[in-house]
């Protein structure tokens, strides 16, 4: 059954055990890109031949609303290695949403940037979260 894109949470942890929500995202990445295809191929093949080979984990690029308290909080996390997760999935009581990742998580340390987005008219004002991965993503 597919689920939809809401309750999708950009997460933090200190020990990588215990996350909380970082702030509300309006886009995500891709998770888990497949990797690299290695050419096989001989004079002998009649068509190409490849092995996999090392998985490509690029830059992490989130979108979200720009408040001067998120960029504040993003900036002071800028050039450190942290442990981030994007967790899918949560438990709404009272009006209150809950992270939970009962639909998946996945997660992995990186160095994060923040920068501010162009504007324009009529426009809501983004900003980017660029997480530059330091490990490999694993998925529970």
């Amino acid at each position: 059954m597919a689920i939809s894109s809401m309750f999708t949470f950009l997460m933090k942890s200190t020990d990588g055990s215990t996350y909380t929500k970082l702030v509300d995202i309006k886009s995500h990445p891709a998770m888990m890109n497949p990797p690299e295809l290695l050419d096989t191929t001989t004079l002998t093949n009649t068509g190409r031949t490849y092995i996999p080979g090392i998985q490509e984990n690029e830059a992490m690029t989130f979108t979200c609303n720009y408040t001067k308290s998120d960029f504040t909080t993003l900036k002071a996390l800028e050039g450190t290695d942290t442990y981030y997760a994007v967790w899918f999935g949560a438990t709404e009581s009272g009006g209150v949403v809950t992270p939970d990742g009962t639909a998946g998580k996945f997660s992995f340390k990186g160095d994060l940037r923040v920068s501010k987005d162009e504007g324009g008219v009529n426009e809501v004002e983004n900003m980017t979260i660029t997480i530059a991965p330091s490990t490999d993503i694993t998925f529970a």
